[in-house]
């Protein structure tokens, strides 16, 4: 194990993204979950800020451009509440999330996940079995439809816990995952956040993206 390897062994901020469980770095240098094995590390929960949002977007390029999806323009009175990555030298997830005020009262929070296939991130979100939807709910009718880069995308309603809405479909070779703390919070942000577009694409407009503290449902959804 190298030094660098040391560094990242004890970096206090690392998870399993199958089952948000801290992870540790193996003699070969891979990291491994006690419950699901040898897994790409979920990191990158900070406070946000415009410097956290570049420093994610340049994070997310390396190996290729993987993208971060951000209803934009955001609803009224929602703000970016954190942004996290999975993986190591290569990107396999992306995870942003935003909160802002429930149509009924009190908070309301929303994550958005882009993975691929078999990563579990938006599986883990959603409080489901298994790592990728069940293929059954693409034989219906889609329950909605935003724009993802400029391409309509449809959405499919996954049956998840009672605290939550969950919402799955395809975007640019990746799972699309929305998920949304109470389920009127996220039919009333996909109602009004129609369009969603990649981080990466608005960096010149960071500064005027609304920021609010770390949303805790990115570590104990």
């Amino acid at each position: 194990m190298t030094s660098a390897d040391r560094d990242r062994a004890h970096e206090p901020s690392v998870w399993c993204p199958r089952c948000g469980d801290p992870i540790a770095i193996d003699d070969d240098g891979s990291w491994a979950c006690s419950r699901h094995g040898r897994v790409p590390p979920l990191s990158g929960f900070k406070e946000p800020s415009v410097f956290v949002l570049l420093e994610h977007a340049t994070r997310t390029r390396f190996g290729g451009r993987f993208p971060t999806w951000l209803p934009w323009p955001l609803p009224t009175l929602w703000s970016v509440s954190g942004v996290g990555v999975v993986g190591d030298q290569h990107t396999v997830a992306t995870v942003l999330a935003c909160s802002g005020p429930d149509p009924l009262g009190g908070a309301g929070d929303l994550v958005v996940v882009a993975e691929e296939p078999r990563t579990g991130l938006g599986a883990h979100y959603a409080g489901i079995a298994g790592l990728e939807p069940d293929g059954r709910i693409f034989g219906r009718a889609a329950d909605a439809k935003v724009v993802v880069s400029g391409h309509p995308t449809p959405l499919w309603h996954v049956e998840a816990a009672d605290d939550r809405a969950v919402y799955v479909g395809e975007a640019s070779g990746c799972w699309l995952w929305v998920v949304g703390w109470p389920g009127l919070a996220t039919a009333a942000v996909l109602l009004e956040a129609t369009t969603l577009v990649d981080l990466s694409s608005i960096t010149a407009e960071l500064d005027v993206v609304p920021l609010t503290g770390l949303c805790p449902r990115l570590l104990s959804p």
